[in-house]
């Protein structure tokens, strides 16, 4: 079996140290040019410096996006900010036009190219063209089935990344111009407005309505998409906070733990399901991974996003001694609650708030001040970056 990866977003330094301290094994991000996420705070030079510095002190990998679409204005300045990239160290670009690769072979700079899903590619042939340009690895279009999956990897010998969680677009891999039609934000060089999930009528003859996708989830289909020959498993989401992105990768990391020791059971699939489905504010499905979606797939009618109010507190530390963590305080809990600590490094657990102290000392009967520093005693070993949460679900393993 080849080595499969799991591929986390990085919108930030924050989340870029998140995703690899909870199980990732490589990041991808932008920098403040070039990349198809214009809203997320992305990084200057000095920030993916020293993101890349983090990554490989760990032994993992940072992938930079450069997968806009170029006009002529934008091809200024390319070949410099490729030179910095391969000065940094990072391992590779993640680029869609053509020109970017050209350039890369061009200036022989030592980092990867691996082709972006904004090529829509599914066919083999598509691969192979692109492997003539000195590319390594392709990102297939979301719509990729698991026989597309099979019959390129067979033809091509390239490393596979496919998504397996996050947004849908309802366009072709991305290949939309709602955006631009009605704001004139152009989603092919990072400025998507997110048009599907508007609510549309039609002179007050239909209901209003929309065009939104569920979001992806491919939790149930790992095992197959490792024999189909995926290397790289990717989620999306370089907008979401640390929370979404830690509950996440943290399940993927287990769920890919259990399959590559053979200990993999249903129980567990339907605990990590449940956990995953908690955390997203929107509804999820296979989508294409084995027929074409249909309207269960699909919002026509609306929908409700509620903001999740799970997070609890982020570990700061915790003293051995006294046995008591503190916590930066993210959402209302109080005395008696029964909350859970996840991370990492430990089993998650339960836990009963019987006792809250602030940062001096004194008791609290509940904690309601986003990011007050809090002090908890708990008999348990907490790390830096664990996270408290409502409890969400009993487990057959926790997570």
């Amino acid at each position: 079996m080849e080595k499969v990866e799991l591929l986390a977003p990085a919108g930030d330094l924050e989340r870029l140290k998140f995703s690899l301290l909870y199980g990732a094994d490589a990041v991808y991000c932008a920098g403040k040019v070039y990349g198809l996420r214009a809203n997320a705070n992305n990084f200057s030079l000095e920030e993916m410096e020293e993101g890349v510095t983090f990554a490989h002190r760990l032994g993992k990998k940072v992938y930079v996006t450069v997968n806009i679409l170029f006009h002529d204005e934008e091809t200024k300045g390319l070949d410099d900010y490729l030179k910095a990239l391969d000065r940094i160290g990072i391992d590779a670009i993640i680029a869609s036009d053509i020109l970017v690769m050209k350039r890369v072979l061009e200036l022989g700079v030592k980092f990867e190219v691996h082709v972006s899903t904004q090529a829509s590619i599914l066919n083999k042939e598509a691969a192979l063209f692109y492997k003539t340009l000195g590319v390594t690895r392709i990102v297939l279009a979301r719509e990729a089935s698991l026989e597309d999956i099979k019959e390129i990897k067979k033809a091509t010998g390239l490393e596979i990344e496919c998504f397996v969680h996050g947004a849908m677009c309802t366009s072709f891999s991305g290949r939309c111009v709602l955006s631009n039609y009605c704001t004139n934000r152009d989603s092919n060089r990072g400025g998507c407005a997110q048009i599907c999930r508007w609510m549309f009528s039609i002179d007050d003859v239909l209901e209003p309505f929309s065009m939104t996708p569920k979001d992806l989830n491919l939790i149930q289909y790992i095992s197959r998409m490792i024999d189909a020959g995926v290397n790289s498993f990717k989620v999306e989401g370089r907008m979401r906070g640390i929370y979404y992105i830690a509950t996440v990768i943290l399940v993927y990391r287990r769920v890919f733990d259990l399959i590559l020791t053979n200990n993999l059971r249903d129980c567990d699939v339907q605990y990590y399901l449940g956990v995953l489905n908690r955390v997203a504010n929107r509804e999820s499905t296979a989508q294409f991974i084995e027929h074409l979606p249909g309207k269960e797939e699909q919002y026509f009618l609306g929908r409700e996003e509620v903001s999740n109010q799970d997070f609890l507190g982020l570990v700061l530390s915790y003293d051995e001694e006294s046995r008591m963590a503190t916590i930066e305080e993210r959402n209302y809990f109080q005395l008696g609650d029964v909350v859970q600590f996840f991370g990492p490094s430990i089993e998650t657990f339960s836990y009963q708030v019987q006792e809250i102290f602030d940062e001096n000392g004194e008791p609290l009967e509940v904690a309601n001040h986003p990011k007050m520093i809090i002090k908890l005693k708990v008999n348990t070993k907490l790390h830096p970056y664990d996270m408290m949460r409502i409890k969400v679900f009993d487990k057959p393993n926790l997570l």
